[in-house]
């Protein structure tokens, strides 16, 4: 089994922690695993400090940053795992209209939401994995 491993530029630089995407060849498919993405920019500032929704978009902007650098799309995502630091009910409510503003009504990923009391950063409130599957043929 092949591993590629990608830190796309137009991401913010955890070189030498971790990488932001890897990918897995096998049986003429490509695996993607994208690394928790937060609201941060290229340069690794906060984007929205105290908002909930600010951050969420940016990751969601992150995510997107990182499926383009492998040539995928949403439509290729099948999974999210939501990290929120001390989630309350009404943080749900943004994330659904966060995410349908990104991935079309009927091709919603499957997703798992989760409460956390603090995540790497203490200004971070809510950090998006994904995992993608395509078609060796699709990638780029």
């Amino acid at each position: 089994m092949k591993h590629e491993y990608h830190n796309p530029q137009t991401l913010p630089d955890w070189s030498g922690m971790f990488s932001q995407v890897v990918v897995t060849e096998k049986n003429g498919l490509k695996f993607i695993h994208i690394s928790g993405q937060v609201g941060v920019d290229q340069t690794k500032k906060l984007v929205g400090d105290g908002s909930f929704s600010a951050q969420t978009r940016q990751a969601l902007v992150n995510l997107r940053l990182a499926l383009d650098s492998v040539g995928v799309s949403v439509q290729d995502v099948v999974k999210l795992i939501v990290y929120v630091v001390d989630y309350e009910y009404e943080q749900a409510g943004i994330i659904r209209e966060e995410l349908r503003a990104v991935f079309p009504l009927e091709q919603l990923p499957a997703l798992s939401l989760l409460g956390v009391a603090a995540l790497a950063e203490k200004h971070f409130l809510i950090e998006i994995d994904a995992e993608v599957i395509a078609e060796s043929s699709f990638i780029g």
